[in-house]
């Protein structure tokens, strides 16, 4: 696709009424005017591919030329993923049930299909096996659709059943129970580190690594209220303050009081090992956001993701300095190689 095909693709997707009142949000919170705001909007797509939240969460209005030109924005991630990940092969992670079957040996735990042909007692021996399960539908992200589930729930089998198949076709998984150190930052959530691998023409390895932190809720996802902080690669120590995606910023738990900068992850080298190792598993699927829990006995898959989010590993509060994360990029490929 040429760059004028993919900018009149964009302009006719774009939804017009978020990127105005983006500006109007930013306006109150910078004092740029709104118009001001959305003409350099419009000339950060022209010039970057960057969408009205690449410019919000990237903070684009406070940045140079120079700065700038760091950010991956949409469409710069767009075009890694499409170089770098065969779609042929993106089902090995879309789908949970394959996910999880190719990577057993770093899942690990108890988990089933729940669909149409799961009979009555198939469920019912998988259930006496826990007391607490999610339900995460077969396909997604964000955290959306998974629900937690206790025995309560399920002392009248046959209801239970159908309630399942009319959330649709997903798997049902046992509980991760996260290590007492992660639970200290927030107890409500599995509190996962999101670690993106990247084969490239340079080199190949861990190019970021960034955490999710719950906030009350069951998910830990900063669509669902959470926030990110960056880890740092050799040490797996928090080195900056954690964000939320509406900018607000945090030293330590609203909830818990937990020291966020400064906290150093358990269990980190292991996980850093589990994602190089499975990064070689799908050589076809060169750049993959791993997502992974820290258990008392070590680090556990929780999904990978075929096509990683750009935005959550740029929030502003964590590259103080203005300079973005395309360098780390630029470690690893060639980016005036890859393909328009």
């Amino acid at each position: 696709m040429s760059r004028l095909s993919y900018l009149i693709q964009r302009a006719v997707k774009m939804d017009w009424k978020r990127m105005v009142q983006t500006a109007h949000m930013l306006h109150k919170k910078t004092d740029k005017s709104t118009a001001w705001l959305l003409k350099d909007m419009l000339n950060c797509a022209l010039k970057y591919n960057a969408g009205y939240i690449d410019y919000k969460i990237a903070a684009m209005y406070n940045l140079s030329d120079a700065q700038r030109k760091t950010v991956i924005t949409r469409g710069i991630s767009n075009r890694i993923v499409r170089n770098m990940n065969d779609k042929a092969y993106w089902h090995h992670f879309d789908d949970k049930t394959q996910f999880n079957t190719l990577f057993a040996n770093q899942v690990k735990r108890d988990w089933m299909k729940m669909n149409a042909d799961t009979t009555e007692s198939e469920l019912s021996a998988f259930l006496s096996r826990h007391e607490v399960i999610l339900f995460k539908p077969l396909e997604g992200s964000s955290g959306q659709g998974i629900v937690k589930f206790t025995k309560n729930d399920w002392q009248h089998m046959t209801v239970f059943r159908q309630k399942l198949l009319n959330m649709g076709d997903g798997i049902l998984e046992e509980l991760v129970i996260q290590h007492p150190r992660m639970a200290a930052l927030c107890p409500t959530s599995v509190n996962t580190i999101r670690i993106a691998t990247l084969l490239g023409d340079k080199q190949e390895g861990i190019v970021y690594a960034f955490i999710r932190i719950g906030n009350g809720k069951v998910m830990d996802n900063v669509d669902c209220g959470g926030m990110a902080a960056r880890v740092d690669i050799d040490t797996g120590v928090l080195k900056t303050v954690a964000a939320d995606k509406q900018g607000n910023v945090f030293d330590t738990h609203p909830m818990t009081g937990t020291s966020i900068v400064g906290f150093e992850i358990p269990y980190w080298q292991e996980a850093k090992d589990m994602c190089l190792t499975a990064m070689k598993k799908v050589p076809q699927m060169r750049f993959v956001a791993w997502d992974v829990a820290i258990t008392e006995n070590g680090p556990v898959f929780i999904e990978g993701n075929s096509f990683p989010s750009h935005a959550i590993p740029q929030f502003a509060a964590h590259y103080p300095d203005g300079i973005g994360i395309l360098p780390e990029f630029e470690k690893f490929i060639t980016l005036n190689s890859l393909k328009a």
